[in-house]
């Protein structure tokens, strides 16, 4: 298995100190989490995209560049680009050159946004985000896959005999995650072209990830890319680790209530109990994390988010130290080596899986961050 951070970018005010950082000194944290995470042995760093207030990281394609200079082996990758409102030109062009600078280690995690503005922001509309993200991939899928291409659609301009440049490197695009929190329609889009499906699940209960990792890999298996075990899922989750249980949840609490995303609803010994968050000792967190495994099966990918709700960059730090040293070797001895990276080969899609689903939705106590 793969463990990895990702940054959402947020420049949430510290709730102990009052201070938000800059812009500029966010973004600059972000370098020297990345920077950290190589050093203290984690195979993945990802990057969000947000185009509103109070994220820094708008241009993902941009910081990873800065990244892939700054860094020699970690997996460089979004978390996630916006496949509805970015042009899928642009992304594969991007995203190739990208690839190619950073030596062949980036994967692309797309999704469908958080933030019901960012389609009008854009010329979209929000009632055909499923719509916008099914066309849109398959053409970035084309754009990478077939050397020339004559295509047309209902949300741009067609194309003809045009072929996207760079081209990706060896031949082979990078890998591609579906990102969501609770779409079953995103899970389809994944399996379809036999990518992964990563299932941020921070905020919801176990049961309601159990259902969307099964529909996903029963898809991926009828879409005839393998059996249905063999089915690449990531998952997220926050986690905050001290030596002493009770100190990591002392220095927590303020963030957690202040935070956006936690914040003014169930406390955070409630969450703890109904969702993936992981807050104490480094035994507490592997053991918690372990279990990850009784409701989504065997996975292939963890991402932890550790800078959010306006933690200092210095205790970000210290945990991915604390993390490095004490939790990752434990995992990764108790967790089974992953598959290979991607299929062999690319079969052709599949005819577009059918939109029927069983209920995916969480409890009435679930608390909905995002649409995506």
């Amino acid at each position: 298995m793969e463990f990895g951070l990702y940054s959402i970018g947020d420049r949430t005010p510290d709730p102990v100190t009052g201070r938000a950082p800059g812009e500029g000194e966010r973004l600059a944290a972000i370098g020297a989490i990345a920077v950290r995470a190589e050093r203290a042995g984690f195979d993945v760093f990802a990057v969000g995209e947000h185009h509103h207030r109070p994220y820094a990281v708008s241009a993902p394609v941009a910081l990873l560049g800065w990244l892939a200079a700054r860094t020699e082996r970690i997996v460089l990758s979004t978390a996630a680009t916006l496949i509805t409102t970015a042009d899928p030109v642009r992304l594969a062009e991007d995203y190739a050159t990208l690839q190619h600078l950073a030596g062949g280690r980036l994967d692309v995690m797309l999704g469908r946004g958080l933030h019901p503005g960012v389609y009008a922001w854009f010329g979209r509309d929000l009632d055909d985000g499923y719509e916008l993200a099914a066309e849109n991939y398959g053409l970035l899928r084309r754009l990478w896959d077939e050397e020339e291409v004559d295509w047309s659609g209902r949300f741009r301009t067609p194309l003809t005999g045009f072929t996207a440049v760079p081209r990706p490197r060896d031949g082979v695009p990078p890998f591609v995650w579906h990102g969501t929190t609770r779409s079953p329609e995103t899970a389809e889009l994944a399996a379809r072209y036999g990518d992964g499906l990563f299932a941020n699940h921070s905020f919801w209960p176990p049961a309601h990830t159990r259902r969307l990792v099964a529909h996903f890999r029963e898809r991926y298996a009828a879409a005839g890319h393998g059996p249905a075990e063999a089915a690449p899922v990531g998952l997220g989750g926050q986690v905050f680790v001290r030596p002493r249980s009770q100190d990591a949840v002392r220095e927590f609490r303020p963030y957690f209530d202040a935070a956006p995303v936690y914040g003014r609803g169930p406390s955070l010994e409630e969450y703890q109990l109904t969702t993936p968050l992981a807050v104490g000792s480094p035994q507490q967190v592997i053991d918690r994390v372990l279990g990850f495994r009784e409701y989504a099966g065997d996975y292939r990918r963890q991402l932890f988010l550790i800078d959010h709700a306006g933690l200092p960059l210095s205790t970000v730090l210290e945990q991915i130290d604390l993390i490095g040293a004490e939790i990752l070797p434990v995992l990764r001895r108790e967790t089974r080596p992953a598959p290979p990276t991607a299929p062999a080969g690319r079969p052709p899609a599949a005819d577009r899986c059918p939109r029927e689903h069983a209920d995916l939705s969480p409890p009435e106590a679930g608390k909905s961050w995002s649409s995506v």
